[in-house]
């Protein structure tokens, strides 16, 4: 997909009303330091407007990032810091939920996993919990580049089987440093919004 334009939209906090969007949203979880920013990065071929930040945690609101006025990348705050106090956990959990239930424009819900270790028990409770709200996740292996790819089919059965992944989810490796994976991701969010957006994403890629 070619990238003409992209913005930060819109940011909402836990007391701020959520945005009533007329295109199609994708939204993006995972823990906080599995490498959300980067990956939002290098889907818009940008270099930091998803801001990259070597504190955990540092994600606390929802960011929607408007591409090419035809869908929004939805970046949802990051879970598992140890850090980070209960009670903040309990109102990011609720801004969350009320985004997956409030939300009339969400297509899909991606769920980052570093592809190097077995998904943690706030994985799995993530995973579990995403289901629960009605959407099947579609997960990211992220990290890619720091496994040899003789590990790879080895550590992406990690993944499946720590998650316990109902049948026929995508897992779709990706890797922030050689950016493989981006066209596979974008297929399938291009698959996802097909009816709605591309038409436009092919006007765009021709000019």
């Amino acid at each position: 997909m070619v990238i003409k334009n992209v913005s930060l939209e819109t940011v909402c906090g836990v007391t701020s009303v959520l945005p009533k969007n007329t295109r199609p949203e994708v939204a993006f979880a995972g823990k906080s330091n599995v490498g959300k920013s980067s990956l939002i990065n290098g889907l818009m071929n940008r270099k930091s407007l998803a801001r990259t930040s070597s504190q955990p945690g540092k994600t606390q609101t929802i960011n929607f990032y408007n591409v090419n006025d035809a869908l929004y990348l939805v970046d949802l705050p990051g879970y598992g810091y140890a850090k980070t106090s209960q009670s903040e956990k309990e109102k990011w959990g609720k801004l969350i939920e009320r985004y997956l239930h409030g939300s009339a424009q969400l297509r899909a819900v991606f769920l980052l996993i570093d592809i190097r270790h077995e998904p943690g028990a706030n994985d799995k409770m993530m995973y579990d919990w995403i289901c629960h709200n009605g959407y099947e996740p579609i997960i990211i292996a992220t990290k890619l580049d720091k496994i040899k790819r003789s590990q790879i089919q080895k550590q992406l059965k990690l993944v499946r089987d720590g998650l316990q992944v109902r049948p026929g989810t995508q897992i779709l490796p990706f890797s922030a440093l050689t950016k493989q994976g981006v066209a596979e991701i974008w297929a399938v969010i291009e698959g996802l919004c097909a009816e709605e957006t591309v038409p436009e994403m092919r006007l765009t890629e021709g000019k």
